[in-house]
């Protein structure tokens, strides 16, 4: 059996974050998109420390855009929310 070391801990973290978030989108029924994405943009970032170590390379070109799509959809919910503020201005 092969030893944990850190990064290996890293990886269960950032997939702990990358599954809550599927959760909390799951059984919340507005989410926030703040939490939802950053989290996810969370995880894909450990779990990339943990692979740039131990290279599985089709999972770490699915953390690219895991991560990816994190950040369009922290873009967006940014945009929605200036629009927003500008129409209550």
């Amino acid at each position: 059996m092969t030893e944990l070391d850190i990064y290996s801990y890293i990886g269960f973290i950032g997939t702990a974050c990358i599954i809550g978030a599927y959760a909390y989108l799951t059984y919340v029924n507005k989410p926030n998109p703040y939490i939802l994405h950053g989290t996810n943009l969370t995880g894909a970032a450990l779990l990339t420390v943990s692979l740039l170590v131990h290279t599985n390379w089709p999972s770490l070109v699915l953390e690219g855009f895991w991560a990816a799509i994190a950040i369009f959809g922290l873009v967006k919910a940014l945009r929605s929310k200036a629009a927003r503020d500008k129409r209550e201005a």
